[in-house]
């Protein structure tokens, strides 16, 4: 539906586009793809709010962003999305002083980190990556239905083909715990809080995506160690034998940090998606069922729809609060 693909930018994404007077909310802005999302998105001068756990760390991003966008118009946000108290204290906060949200980018997240758990006691992958998102999102859900033209974005990974979520262990109390198994646990809830959050808003106008950002260099990756590593290319070396596909020898495709972020901005502005509401999204391209995860294929159980219900139901008793999506 696009000529985009694995290597195109987000500056190519956006070529052309005005985004002034349109606000975005983004998660996980003081580093990667969620810097360089908000650097694309104020350079063709949208309105920025910059979530992140570190001051510090996002105060350094914004600077480096003015270095090349002087005018950019960017607002820094505290919210830690591992601490649901820290989620309520900012959207409260938010939503006092922000009338309407245009997009909400859920870009942060956790990778293959060894077994811990949130401040409310949820392991951390799945608590950070699917139970923060699930929360912060509902409670600015005020905000977006008042926005122009509005979307949602959730970061996912073609990981997510390395399990389901399992909605009668989700914290990991009585099994084993496996960091990568752990972590395609969480990126399949976000394609599935997807799946749900478009049945509940498509009506009243909301867009929601999942996407597949690709293979980066980010601190996402500080967790890894040389076992982990050598299972992921042992996984992805497995991903074209099952596609068919040639093993050059390559390993893992790794994207720059501009190409990784330009599925997410796709995801966020182009007018060609309004028909794909709830859709998967890798390469810039749509997902293709049962192809290779490593760039757009997606597992047939991260598109349950039933799946997709029942994660919304225990999501919303693992945080105590029932959501009412499409009203304002």
């Amino acid at each position: 539906m696009s000529g985009y693909g694995f290597e195109t930018t987000t500056d190519e994404i956006l070529d052309g586009v005005d985004l002034t007077g349109r606000r975005f909310v983004v998660t996980g802005a003081s580093s990667g793809l969620g810097e360089e999302t908000c650097r694309a998105l104020a350079a063709r001068g949208a309105t920025i709010s910059m979530l992140a756990r570190n001051r510090e760390k996002t105060q350094a991003a914004a600077a480096r962003i003015r270095e090349t966008v002087p005018d950019a118009r960017l607002e820094i946000h505290d919210v830690d999305l591992a601490d649901l108290a820290s989620i309520r204290t900012f959207t409260d906060a938010y939503l006092a002083d922000h009338d309407a949200i245009d997009v909400l980018v859920n870009n942060a997240g956790v990778m293959c980190c060894p077994l811990s758990r949130t401040a409310d006691g949820f392991e951390m992958q799945f608590g950070t990556n699917h139970v923060g998102h699930f929360l912060l999102t509902n409670r600015l859900l005020p905000a977006l239905l008042r926005g122009r033209e509005p979307r949602i974005v959730n970061l996912s990974s073609g990981g997510h083909s390395i399990a389901n979520v399992d909605l009668e262990d989700p914290n990991y109390e009585s099994n084993d715990y496996d960091p990568w198994e752990a972590y395609g646990r969480s990126k399949t809830a976000n394609v599935l809080f997807t799946i749900e959050l478009a049945r509940h808003l498509g009506p009243h106008g909301v867009l929601c995506f999942a996407v597949h950002p690709g293979a980066i260099m980010t601190d996402l990756g500080r967790h890894l160690t040389a076992e982990t590593i050598g299972q992921m290319m042992e996984r992805t070396k497995q991903r074209k034998d099952d596609a068919g596909e040639t093993d050059d020898g390559g390993g893992m495709p790794f994207k720059p940090v501009e190409a990784g972020a330009a599925t997410q901005v796709w995801a966020a502005t182009a007018p060609e998606l309004a028909a794909h509401n709830g859709a998967y999204l890798g390469d810039c391209q749509l997902g293709v069922e049962g192809a290779n995860p490593t760039h757009r294929g997606y597992a047939s159980w991260a598109r349950d729809a039933d799946t997709a219900r029942r994660l919304w139901e225990l999501s919303e008793k693992l945080v105590g609060e029932t959501f009412s999506p499409g009203r304002a």
